[in-house]
């Protein structure tokens, strides 16, 4: 499993991802770090977190739970961000740059998540 899963793009890709949000988060003042720079933390690590968890299940019903939860977490990243944006914490240029690695994670889940239904329903 842990072979297939450091394997698993998604799974890379999410991993980036984190270490990406958690370099713009050193920006955010001081008094936010308890508030949202927490919760996007926790949300941001939840993405290969739950991916992880998923590729460990043996039915494929709860695989596609987790990554259905991947992918809500990564949605609520993105949702984050662009309030730190509103905010002034992060510039629109910086979620630009970081935009297209959540598109390409979103569209990887999607897929994933697709494969797993053929799998469900086959």
């Amino acid at each position: 499993i842990m072979k297939r899963l450091k394997n698993l793009i998604v799974y890379q890709k999410s991993k980036q991802l984190v270490i990406d949000v958690y370099k713009l988060l050193e920006q955010f003042p001081d008094s936010e770090r308890f508030a949202l720079c927490s919760q996007i933390r926790r949300a941001i690590v939840s993405v290969p977190s739950n991916i992880a968890e998923g590729c460990s299940r043996s039915s494929f019903k709860e695989q596609k739970h987790f990554i259905e939860i991947a992918y809500g977490s990564l949605m609520e990243v993105y949702c984050q961000l662009i309030i730190a944006t509103d905010l002034g914490y992060i510039t629109t240029e910086q979620i630009g740059e970081i935009k297209p690695l959540i598109d390409k994670i979103a569209k990887m889940l999607n897929s994933l998540r697709a494969s797993i239904n053929k799998r469900l329903n086959a």
